[in-house]
């Protein structure tokens, strides 16, 4: 993109008042499972921040975009398709828009990551 291209002026004042949502505003029922949706929020993506013992994690599913994850500590297995990948903490991987994927920890100790979507909105198809 060139400057010709640019056509956002910058502003030191906000459409809204910035501020911080709280982990237990985000929170989803009792367990430690957080949920962002940005049209909520003014953001045009959305997350999970997912805190998971050995063997949970959400199964087939897919999305009409893209979802990508960042491990912060322990071990994902994740399937994307019919591959499946082990990612740890500090790895990413993303399943592209219209694709079957899901993720378990595979791990002994706790699995916590990010599940970035790339829409304002969470949409999912769960394969039953």
């Amino acid at each position: 993109m060139n400057a010709a291209e640019i056509t956002l002026s910058p502003t030191m004042t906000p459409p809204e008042t910035p501020r911080v949502v709280s982990a237990d505003e985000l929170r989803i029922g009792s367990g430690r499972t957080r949920r962002f949706v940005g049209l909520e929020h003014g953001a045009r993506i959305s997350y999970f921040f997912v805190d998971n013992e050995p063997g949970e994690g959400p199964d087939l599913h897919w999305h009409p975009y893209a979802e990508t994850w960042i491990v912060l500590e322990g071990i994902a297995r994740i399937t994307v398709g019919d591959t499946e990948l082990i990612a740890r903490a500090g790895d990413t991987a993303t399943a592209p828009a219209g694709v079957w994927h899901g993720f378990k920890n595979a791990g002994e100790g706790r699995l916590q990551l990010i599940g970035i979507h790339a829409a304002e909105t969470i949409v999912q198809t769960w394969a039953d």
